[in-house]
């Protein structure tokens, strides 16, 4: 039985495992991101109670931008293969550029792109610590 913190980092599994088990979440994330913008763009719900038809171009546009950058990055994640995270932080800086630099189309959300820094140091995080535990191996 673990008791203890340093018990518990001792059991826990390689930091490769857990850096996969990261990207995967996050892949899955992403297929939720990818379904409902396909929800909005098939006419099935309203963003901010406009529907896909009636939108102002930019917002039609970064709509399927989404909407398939979300899925394409979210089988890269989920299969592990560099193409996917490169998609994924293609992804998490063109959401930020959007809600900063063009903040008077999109809209400001402080809060969105602290997610996306957030998950990106995260990565950042595992995969620094990936690194060290194969290099001490």
């Amino acid at each position: 039985m673990i008791t203890t913190f340093q018990e518990l980092l001792r059991a826990r599994p390689p930091w490769s495992t857990v850096l996969i088990w990261y990207l995967r979440a996050i892949a899955l994330l992403l297929i939720g991101g990818g379904v409902i913008h396909w929800a909005r763009i098939v006419g099935y719900v309203p963003w901010r109670e406009v529907w896909f038809w009636d939108m102002p171009i930019a917002w039609q546009a970064a709509t399927v931008f989404f909407g398939v950058l979300d899925l394409v990055a979210a089988i890269g994640l989920w299969l592990t293969v560099s193409w996917g995270t490169v998609m994924w932080l293609v992804r998490a800086f063109s959401q930020i550029v959007m809600h900063t630099i063009f903040w008077e189309t999109f809209g400001r959300r402080p809060y969105e792109i602290s997610f996306y820094l957030l998950t990106i140091a995260i990565y950042l995080l595992l995969l620094y610590l990936m690194e060290r535990e194969n290099r001490a191996r």
